[in-house]
């Protein structure tokens, strides 16, 4: 029986010297809290553990999901009328040959 790299010899040291330095009535209670801390430490790493997976999964999905493009229908432009930025007045007169065109 091997744990941490201590053997059974060490640990039973280790059992006696504990109960001589802490005496028989406080043993149990330091236990008590000794095992309430490792369980402690054990539900946190699980859940870093499970948060750490679920990112990693999260950003798998991202990474292999094709990206999305959409494309803009083209404008459509005038061919025949439009004013110029040299000649600015064009616009008016576009625009009045127009409306001479639809009164008669």
């Amino acid at each position: 029986m091997n744990i941490f790299g201590i053997g059974l010899p060490e640990m039973a040291l280790i059992m006696i010297l504990a109960l001589l330095i802490f005496g028989p009535k406080k043993l149990p209670e330091i236990g008590r809290s000794l095992g309430k801390a490792i369980r402690g430490f054990q539900e946190a790493s699980k859940e870093f553990e499970t948060e750490f997976k679920k990112e990693a999964e999260r950003i798998e999905k991202v990474v292999n999901e094709p990206m999305k493009a959409t494309l803009e229908p083209p404008t459509q432009k005038a061919l025949a009328s439009t004013p110029t930025e040299a000649n600015p007045s064009d616009e008016a007169v576009t625009n009045a040959e127009i409306v001479e065109e639809k009164t008669s």
